[in-house]
C-alpha cells in the first residue's frame, strides 16, 4: 500500500488578529531551548516529529508498524485537507533539515541527515515536476492499490489485530471509513480520465473482475468475512451477536456497494477513456513522469538510454552462461529446444498447489541452516508461506514477501503463486525461495525494522534498486550456500538474472523508445524459457508500474561492485560475514550514500 507522508500541525492565527504576551514568551523560550541543543539532539527530535506526524495522518500505516493507537481510523487520503497536510508537512521539514549543520553530524546521525534530506528532496521534485499529482491519477492498477488490500486486512495479513472485544469494535469503526475512500479513489481516476492520464486498456480489463469479484453477493460470502469466523470462544454470547450483526451491516450497506460502483465506474465510465498506448511517456507529461520514476527507482543518475545499453549487455552476458548449462546436462538441440524442454517436461512441474507450497517450506527448512556461513547478523521474524489468494493470482508475479511486525510476534509471509501450475518450474524454486524469504526480502525487511537503534523513517522506508537490488543479489548467493547443486536448479538462477536485465531493456523500451506490449514480449521470450503466463504479467506489470523493475539489476550490479571493491583493497582482510552486515544493518538507502558508507566501512578496515 502507498504510504502517503504525514500532515504538519498547520499554524493557527488568532482570529481576532492579536497575540497574546504569554504566548510570545512561551515561544521566544521555546526558541531559546532549540538553540541550546546540539545538532544531533535537533535532528533526532526532528525525526520523532517527523514520525509523529506521518503515523496521526497514515493511521493504516501506523497499525502495520505495530502502533495500535489509531487502530479505528481509515484516514482521509484523497481529500484535499489531506494533500494539504501532506504539502505543507513535507515543505516544513524539508526547511527544518536544511536548517541543520551537517558538518556537525557524524557517525548515523550523519547517514540519516543525508538519507531524509534526499528523500525530502526528492519529493519536492516530484511535486514542482508535476510527476506527484499525475501519479496520483492512476491509483489503482491489478497490481495494487488501497482498495485492493482490504481482503488481507480483514485476514490480519497487514497487522490488524482480531483478539479483544476492543479490537473488533475498532475494526467496525475502521471499515467504516472504506466506503468514502473508494469514493474518493473513483474521483481521482475520473480526474484521470478527463485528463488523459489513464491506464492502457488492457490493465483497465485485468483490473475490472478483481474489483468485481470483491463485490460479493453477500457479507458471508465475501473475502472479508475472515474476522467474524475467528470470533474468539471467549467472548459473551452478546458481544458475538452485536460485532456480528454490526460488521454484517458495514459488509453489506457499504463495503461491497463500495466495490460495486468502483466496478461500474471502471466498466462504463473508465474502460471507454482509457489508451491503447502501452508507454507512460504516451500520457500529458508522461515523459518527464518517467524520467523522475528512473532516478526515484534506481537513486543514480542514470539515462533511460544508459539503462537499456547495461541491460543489453548484462542480458548477453547471462544468455552465455545459459548455453554451458545446456552443453553440462548434455540436451541435444538448439537453446529454443532448450527452453522448450524446460517449459514442457512433466518432470519439472507440480500436479497440485499443496505439493509446490510443501516444496517450498522443504527448502526454507534446507536454506536456514547454511545462512551462518555468510551471515553474522539474522532476523528474529519468522515467515511463512502461503499461495496468493485466487482472486488476484492470475494478473500477479510468481511470488511477493509481505513484511511481518517489527517485534516479531506476526511473522512474514512469502506468497507464491501457484495459479497454473504448469508455469511454475521446479527449476526456478530454489531461486525464488532465496530471493523473496531468506537470504533475500523477509531477512533484509526483517534486520531494517528491527534495528531499534535507527530513526523510524530508516527502519521502514525503503528503495527499489536496495531492496530488490538485494533481493537479486541474494540470488547469487546460493552457491555458496550450497544450493544449485542441480544444474537445473543453477540454470533457474541465471533465470531469474536475465529476467531482470531483460527488464532493463524491455521497461525502458516501453516508457522512453516507444515499444508496445508485444515487442516487450517477444524481446522477453527471446532470450529465456519464459511462460507464457509469466511474460504476459510480468510485461503488464511493468505497463502498470513504470520504473520499479529497474532498481532490481541496477542494484544488484551496484551492491556487486561493492562487494569486488572491498575484496580487492581488503585482500585477506575481507570477511564476508561482517561485509554483509555492514549492507544490512543500516536499513535500506540510496545507492550513492550506501556506497560512500561502505567505502568508509573499507576505509576503516585497512
Amino acid at each position: 500500500m502507498k504510504a502517503l507522508l504525514a500532515p504538519v500541525a498547520l499554524a493557527v492565527i488568532c482570529q481576532f488578529g492579536s497575540v497574546h504576551a504569554a504566548e510570545v514568551v512561551s515561544a521566544s523560550t521555546a526558541a531559546q531551548e532549540q538553540s541550546q541543543l546540539s545538532e544531533s539532539q535537533k535532528l533526532n527530535q526532528l525525526f520523532a516529529d517527523h514520525e509523529a506526524d506521518t503515523l496521526e495522518l497514515n493511521p493504516i500505516v501506523a497499525t502495520m508498524r505495530g502502533d495500535m493507537r489509531f487502530n479505528d481510523q481509515w484516514g482521509d487520503a484523497g481529500t484535499k485537507e489531506h494533500d494539504a497536510k501532506v504539502e505543507a508537512m513535507n515543505l516544513k521539514y524539508l526547511a527544518a533539515i536544511q536548517a541543520i549543520d551537517e558538518s556537525k553530524l557524524s557517525g548515523q546521525d550523519k547517514i540519516s541527515y543525508q538519507i531524509f534530506s534526499y528523500n525530502m528532496q526528492m519529493w519536492k521534485e516530484g511535486q514542482d515536476s508535476g510527476a506527484n499529482a499525475t501519479q496520483e491519477l492512476m491509483p489503482l492498477t491489478q497490481f495494487g492499490g488501497g482498495p485492493m488490500y482490504l481482503p488481507q486486512m480483514s485476514n490480519g495479513m497487514l497487522g490488524q489485530p482480531f483478539a479483544t472485544v476492543e479490537d473488533y469494535d475498532n475494526w467496525n469503526k475502521r471499515i467504516s471509513g472504506f466506503a468514502p475512500y473508494v469514493d474518493r479513489v473513483i474521483a481521482k481516476m475520473r480526474e484521470g480520465a478527463n485528463s488523459g492520464a489513464v491506464l492502457p486498456t488492457v490493465l483497465a480489463q485485468k483490473l475490472l473482475p478483481q474489483v468485481q469479484t470483491l463485490a460479493a453477493d453477500s457479507a458471508e460470502t465475501s473475502l472479508f468475512w475472515g474476522p467474524i469466523t475467528k470470533l474468539p470462544e471467549s467472548f459473551s454470547d452478546a458481544d458475538k451477536k452485536r460485532l456480528t450483526d454490526s460488521y454484517k451491516a458495514i459488509i453489506e450497506q457499504q463495503v461491497l456497494p463500495a466495490y460495486a460502483r468502483l466496478a461500474e465506474f471502471i466498466e462504463k465510465d473508465y474502460l471507454p477513456k482509457t489508451r491503447d498506448t502501452d508507454g507512460i511517456g504516451a500520457i500529458p507529461n508522461g515523459k518527464d513522469l518517467y524520467r523522475y520514476l528512473v532516478k526515484q527507482n534506481t537513486t543514480t543518475d542514470l539515462t533511460a538510454e544508459e539503462i537499456h545499453e547495461i541491460g543489453l549487455k548484462e542480458a548477453q552476458r547471462l544468455f552465455n552462461e545459459m548455453k554451458k548449462v545446456k552443453a553440462q546436462v548434455k540436451f541435444d538441440g538448439d537453446m529454443p529446444a532448450f527452453f522448450e524442454y524446460l517449459e514442457t517436461d512433466p518432470k519439472f512441474y507440480w500436479d497440485t498447489p499443496e505439493e509446490m507450497i510443501a516444496g517450498y517450506e522443504a527448502l526454507r527448512d534446507k536454506i536456514d541452516p547454511t545462512l551462518d556461513k555468510l551471515f553474522n547478523v539474522q532476523p528474529k521474524t519468522n515467515y511463512v508461506i502461503k499461495a496468493i489468494e485466487p482472486f488476484r493470482e492470475q494478473s500477479s508475479a510468481a511470488a511477493q514477501y509481505y513484511r511481518g511486525s517489527p517485534d516479531g510476534k506476526r511473522p512474514g509471509v512469502f506468497y507464491a503463486n501457484t495459479y497454473d501450475l504448469k508455469s511454475r518450474p521446479k527449476w526456478f524454486m530454489e531461486t525464488l525461495s532465496i530471493h523473496e524469504a531468506s537470504p533475500g526480502h523477509h531477512f533484509q525487511v526483517s534486520i531494517n525494522q528491527e534495528a531499534g537503534n535507527l530513526p523510524a523513517f530508516r527502519r521502514y522506508g525503503g528503495y527499489t534498486a536496495y531492496i530488490e537490488g538485494w533481493g537479486l543479489y541474494a540470488e547469487t548467493l546460493g552457491l555458496e550456500l550450497g544450493m544449485y547443486t542441480d544444474p537445473y536448479q543453477y540454470f533457474g538462477m541465471l533465470y531469474a538474472q536475465i529476467w531482470r536485465a531483460n527488464r532493463l531493456v524491455v521497461d525502458t523500451g516501453l516508457h522512453a523508445k516507444g515499444w508496445t506490449r508485444e515487442q516487450a514480449i517477444e524481446f522477453m521470450q527471446s532470450n529465456s524459457p519464459i511462460s507464457e503466463t509469466d511474460v504476459v504479467a510480468e510485461v503488464e506489470r511493468y505497463m502498470a508500474i513504470p520504473g520499479q523493475a529497474l532498481g532490481y539489476m541496477i542494484g544488484r550490479i551496484s551492491l556487486q561492485k561493492m562487494r569486488e571493491n572491498a575484496q580487492q583493497q581488503l585482500g585477506d582482510k575481507f570477511d564476508v560475514r561482517e561485509f554483509h552486515r555492514q549492507i544490512l544493518v543500516d536499513g535500506a538507502m540510496p545507492l550513492k550514500i550506501l556506497e560512500a558508507k561502505m567505502q568508509a566501512w573499507v576505509d576503516s578496515q585497512k
